[in-house]
């Protein structure tokens, strides 16, 4: 038991998907797991233990942003001995080659975020997933014949920005696109010497402004559901 999350120790298994969204997290374990039992609602970040084809996976909401991801992937690594977290996330694009519900695999987070440094002083604004676990991702993908888009991530503290240079961050940076919680949690693996992987859908095209709407970041990412699921057995 931490602060933040009020599952026995046993009650958290050794690899965690990780929404943001608690509702999604309530989703995927309701609709995948097997015998899902609730076992952190504390600030209503919902976490659920249940079964996938054998398999004893827990989902667990992040929240938004680095401080919430931060906090929940380090209790999850430091005091509940997990071993692997893979996050689930949504992403807004910046490329016209990329679709509405297209997969991204993170293969690198650049950041300009202080959440390294003021952690333990780390100064890299660019901090990668493990390699283990994106083979698994990558050949899982394969297998199961869905397409994969693989590359770097930006990865931001802020939603509504007036200062970001998409054109600098896509041609310079090389960076797909955008979201708020990989940087940190890639961070925390490589601290603790842990696992960290980041399977993205695309919800906002911000060259060709199409959008996902909530329900449908909520309810209709199946695929990355499915890819992470099976990337764990």
């Amino acid at each position: 038991m931490t602060p933040h999350i009020e599952a026995k120790k046993e009650d958290i298994a050794k690899t965690v998907l990780m929404p943001g969204d608690p509702l999604r997290a309530k989703k995927i374990a309701e609709t995948y797991l097997e015998n899902p039992k609730l076992v952190n609602s504390v600030r209503n970040i919902l976490a659920y233990t249940g079964t996938y084809k054998g398999k004893e996976i827990t989902v667990m909401a992040s929240g938004m942003g680095m401080p919430s991801v931060g906090i929940y992937s380090y209790e999850l690594f430091k005091f509940y001995d997990v071993e692997n977290i893979i996050r689930i996330g949504s992403c807004g694009v910046y490329t016209d080659k990329l679709n509405l519900y297209d997969l991204i695999l993170v293969d690198a987070s650049y950041s300009r975020s202080s959440y390294a440094y003021n952690q333990n002083g780390c100064t890299d604004d660019t901090l990668y997933p493990s390699v283990v676990l994106n083979d698994k991702i990558i050949n899982t993908a394969k297998r199961i014949e869905f397409n994969l888009n693989i590359g770097t991530i930006y990865s931001s503290d802020v939603f509504y920005s007036d200062n970001e240079d998409i054109n600098e961050l896509y041609q310079k940076y090389n960076c797909l696109g955008v979201e708020m919680e990989s940087f940190a949690l890639f961070h925390n693996a490589k601290v603790l010497g842990k696992n960290a992987a980041c399977i993205l859908t695309v919800s906002d095209n911000l060259i060709t402004k199409e959008n996902a709407s909530f329900l449908e970041r909520q309810n209709a990412f199946d695929r990355m559901m499915i890819l992470a699921l099976e990337s764990v057995l």
